[in-house]
């Protein structure tokens, strides 16, 4: 099994006359090739995603019983997103930007095309969860400005809520494309459900990869984790949703 199977891509295939099955994780936080595809060292300030290339990754997936599809976050760098047109191994780059809806969109028609193309849907369920919020911003449910997910311990009661990190033109642009796709692809709506829980994020109780500085000690909510989510936790109200699409559909 290849080194790079890390959370983004879930899949579980099974063999004949195997009981046995196989859960897969795999690392593509763009889907398609990027130069922050190295599971380990990923933390690339300046993201750069390569045109036209979901196969680098798609060879893996193949043969899957049940795909899992997600990305979302990473792509949200700024109003636009650089775009590699030739290959990473090219001495001289031919690099675009494109706004990042429409850079998204470029890897919503790779996605869907693949799965035309490689999927049998006698054979394969393929889902797509949508994006998965961060509580950055405390001031917009009603906390002090500055603030983040830090010391909150209750969840949003607002019905209405809806945080500025989860961009309604990406979920714009994934119903767009969904419904131009002929292979059946079950959409995963966590969004709106996580936007509540500002109360079920890591925080400041994760392991921290670089020591933390004085100054960080001294301020939790500088250091505070408001993307990843406590295990056990929301993630099994996510689990509960795919059971019941996957048996009950």
């Amino acid at each position: 099994m290849p080194n790079r199977w890390k959370p983004l891509i879930l899949s579980l295939s099974s063999q004949p006359r195997n009981t046995m099955l196989q859960l897969s994780f795999y690392w593509a936080p763009f889907l398609l090739e990027s130069n922050s595809d190295n599971a380990v060292i990923h933390r690339v300030t300046d993201r750069i995603v390569r045109k036209g290339s979901i196969n680098k990754h798609g060879r893996y997936w193949k043969g899957a019983d049940i795909l899992v599809f997600n990305t979302y976050l990473w792509w949200v760098t700024g109003s636009n997103m650089k775009i590699l047109l030739g290959s990473f191994k090219d001495e001289v780059k031919e690099i675009v930007e494109m706004q990042t809806e429409e850079a998204y969109r470029m890897a919503m028609k790779s996605m869907l095309r693949w799965v035309k193309m490689n999927m049998d849907p006698n054979k394969t369920r393929v889902f797509f969860t949508s994006m998965s919020p961060s509580h950055g911003k405390s001031i917009e449910w009603g906390g002090e400005p500055g603030g983040n997910c830090y010391n909150e311990t209750t969840p949003i009661e607002e019905p209405s809520y809806w945080g500025s990190d989860s961009l309604k033109s990406i979920m714009q642009v994934i119903g767009e494309e969904f419904r131009k796709s002929k292979f059946p692809i079950t959409f995963l709506n966590i969004t709106q459900l996580s936007n509540y829980r500002k109360d079920a994020h890591t925080s400041i109780y994760k392991k921290q990869w670089n020591p933390l500085t004085p100054e960080q000690l001294a301020n939790p909510a500088s250091y505070s984790d408001c993307i990843h989510w406590c295990l056990p936790g929301l993630q099994d109200t996510w689990n509960e949703l795919l059971f019941a699409k996957l048996f009950y559909p």
